[in-house]
């Protein structure tokens, strides 16, 4: 008897609602019952999905971050800027770059070589947005914490996109001189940033065209769908970041018309399965069999990281005389790392093959420990600060 695809759908689907229930007992956040569900059952425990079935699910990956960066961008109302001027721009800077310098330099100390600690401190500054969007959504969270937090992890990914990108061209350059040009190590990162937030700003005035046309709420989700898929596949085809892209489109949207608030009403009505599939298979293909390999570079990597995250947050905070909670709690909901790291891994793997093997274990472990402990560490900050009501 042949099991098809469908079946493994519905298996993911209902596994991750019942591990997100069963979490409830234990006060943990759905998104890691999620994770678990897909861990146990997976292709490195009970093999209930295959491994070949996991990985031909990138499609459910690009649409689950797609919907997920699309959503962030409604937290770019420039009436929020003006009301908040330069905090979540200043907060987001220092704890991306106080992470990737922390984690280069213990990276260093501790014998890695020049270029994989450098790309490696790159890759540490990104966070991943799907964890914390979850927590927040679930737990209905409200508060400066909160508000604060969408902009800086939207703020976040972009500088690092932007430090990945240099840290490749100087390693490329180090180890294959003569190869590449500066002006084309200078140009790469900075058209994937601003080549994103340009051709994303352009889908989002084109987005409001057929909404003059169609008011039906069922028409509506039809366009919201293609828009999120389009701006995913174009991101895909030009070279650029689906993440920003998304992000760009979405804070154009919000900002441009008054019916943004029912689109991203419906986005967030029609994305929920779409979520627990992408979590759950985040959960299959986390192999626990690597943690082992992790050592003491790994372990760095964790804790130089998380430092740097709470500690930038917190002088970011202090710089710009942010809320007393935001400065408190912030950093530790900047913990989570999963799909944008991954995918910069990946990147990594391409175009410096001679050092990938580091840079993937490393990532890859470090993604199994920060997707089990970043959401309840959000959960905890954001409860902490009184944005979670019981």
């Amino acid at each position: 008897m042949t099991i098809n695809t469908l079946f493994y759908l519905a298996l993911i689907l209902l596994s991750g609602l019942i591990f997100g229930r069963l979490v409830k007992f234990i006060k943990l956040p759905n998104v890691t019952g999620y994770l678990l569900a897909g861990l146990i059952l997976g292709p490195y425990c009970l093999k209930l999905f295959p491994i070949d079935f996991v990985s031909e699910l990138g499609l459910v990956s690009e649409m689950a971050l797609a919907f997920i960066a699309f959503s962030i961008g409604a937290e770019f109302k420039l009436s929020y800027f003006k009301k908040m001027g330069r905090i979540p721009v200043v907060i987001a800077t220092f704890a991306a770059v106080l992470a990737s310098v922390l984690v280069t330099i213990s990276l260093a100390i501790a014998g890695v070589g020049f270029g994989e600690a450098l790309v490696l401190g790159a890759i540490a500054s990104a966070t991943a947005p799907a964890a914390t969007v979850m927590v927040v959504k679930q737990y209905r969270a409200k508060g400066p914490v909160t508000s604060n937090l969408l902009s800086v992890v939207a703020i976040d990914d972009a500088i690092a996109i932007i430090l990945f990108g240099f840290s490749i061209a100087i390693v490329k350059a180090i180890h294959n001189p003569g190869q590449s040009s500066v002006l084309s190590s200078i140009v790469t990162p900075l058209w994937e940033v601003f080549g994103s937030m340009i051709i994303g700003a352009i889908l989002g005035y084109i987005f409001t065209i057929p909404l003059r046309f169609f008011k039906k709420e069922s028409n509506r989700i039809i366009i919201t769908v293609g828009f999120v898929f389009l701006a995913s596949s174009l991101a895909s085809i030009l070279g650029l970041s689906s993440l920003l892209l998304c992000m760009s489109m979405g804070a154009v949207l919000v900002n441009i018309t008054k019916e943004s608030g029912m689109i991203f009403k419906l986005a967030d009505e029609i994305t929920p399965p779409i979520l627990v599939m992408f979590f759950v298979i985040s959960g299959a293909e986390l192999d626990i069999s690597i943690l082992p390999s992790i050592g003491l570079i790994g372990i760095l990597y964790i804790i130089s990281r998380s430092i740097g995250k709470v500690f930038g947050a917190y002088i970011g905070a202090d710089i710009v005389k942010a809320p007393a909670n935001v400065k408190k709690y912030l950093g530790l909901t900047l913990l989570p790392q999963a799909g944008v790291a991954i995918g910069l891994s990946l990147i990594a793997a391409q175009q410096i093959p001679e050092q990938s093997k580091t840079i993937r274990t490393v990532v890859l472990c470090a993604t199994f420990v920060y997707e089990m402990i970043g959401p309840v560490a959000t959960k905890y900050a954001l409860k902490k600060a009184g944005e979670i009501k019981a």
